[in-house]
């Protein structure tokens, strides 16, 4: 029997063409015993109809609840999903019916950090300042917006995998220090680096630029709370380039109008998309993007090979890379 992908619409572009390149697909036409195809527009999460129709999905952002899976005729064998992060997917319910979940750690690692470091960089050099007095006849008032050098700055990081890593190794030259903390890395690792672990709240009360890395579980929602933004430096800038729940927004908002902290750069938020109304999108000292800031070419083909490979391997009866619960394989 044809071995059956279904891929999800959100990695087409508005014009109908995958936003990766199309020669991603060619590890699947390699092999004549998989088919593959769109699933339906508009789709928010797997319903148990598509679970029962596909051997495999490739998933961009659509849930994978419990209930995709519950029924006597689901035929899904893996689910490849994008990114770093899965908690889109209800990993235990996967594992408990013996479905493979895999993503894509590496192809994520450097977009991500250069990703941060744009948002960085921005901030720092007040570049929507700057731009928006160019754009109003402004040119002379280019003495009121002074950026800040970051030799002298400490750069602290919430969390210290893989991609907080990158990060270290990308930011290292340009901070005058940099600390992270994370309860599961290894400190002589991030020495190694030339970085220096401490604790949570530690890292938010010296840290002029607060960078959050880390994934998104039941222990790290709305980590960064009232309390510990309340630790942060006026002067400091608060960035999430992870998850939006991580964060408690409500209470960022409150200490970004109060004027607690400078300002923020965030690829995430607590609701995506983003509401109209939600009093970030009037705040001029806050940089959104729409968790898209690290795609690229470069990174979505990778994602694509990454994701697909690990389908493949699985349907040739080879375990995949970067499976999420590496207990589900029994070989």
């Amino acid at each position: 029997m044809t071995f059956k992908i279904g891929v999800t619409r959100d990695l087409l572009t508005s014009a109908g063409v995958p936003c990766f390149a199309p020669q991603a697909f060619d590890v699947l036409k390699a092999n004549p015993a998989i088919s593959w195809e769109w699933l339906p527009d508009d789709l928010a999460e797997i319903t148990p109809d598509i679970a029962a129709r596909y051997d495999a999905l490739h998933v961009n952002l659509p849930r994978v609840p419990a209930a995709a899976v519950a029924r006597a005729d689901c035929r899904l064998k893996i689910i490849a999903r994008n990114g770093v992060g899965f908690d889109t997917v209800d990993v235990p319910a996967m594992t408990a019916q013996g479905i493979a979940v895999t993503n894509t750690p590496i192809a994520v690692r450097r977009p991500v950090a250069v990703a941060t470091l744009t948002l960085i960089f921005a901030l720092a050099g007040r570049l929507l300042d700057k731009n928006t007095i160019v754009r109003q006849g402004r040119w002379n008032d280019r003495t009121n917006y002074m950026g800040q050098g970051l030799t002298t700055r400490t750069l602290g990081l919430v969390g210290a995998g893989s991609i907080g890593q990158e990060i270290i190794t990308l930011a290292k030259p340009f901070f005058g220090r940099v600390i992270a903390a994370d309860p599961y890395a290894d400190s002589a690792a991030i020495k190694t680096k030339g970085a220096e672990l401490l604790p949570l709240d530690r890292v938010m009360a010296v840290s002029d630029y607060v960078v959050v890395c880390c994934l998104l579980t039941p222990e790290t929602h709305h980590l960064i709370n009232a309390a510990r933004l309340s630790l942060m430096k006026p002067s400091a800038y608060f960035l999430n380039v992870g998850r939006g729940p991580i964060t408690d927004e409500k209470a960022l908002i409150t200490h970004l109008q109060a004027g607690k902290i400078m300002g923020a750069g965030l690829d995430v938020t607590e609701q995506e998309p983003i509401a109209p109304d939600n009093p970030l999108l009037k705040m001029d000292n806050v940089l959104i993007t729409a968790h898209a800031l690290c795609w690229t070419d470069e990174c979505f083909e990778d994602i694509a090979r990454t994701a697909l490979t690990s389908i493949v391997d699985l349907s040739l009866g080879k375990k995949p890379k970067h499976l999420v619960d590496p207990s589900v394989w029994k070989g």
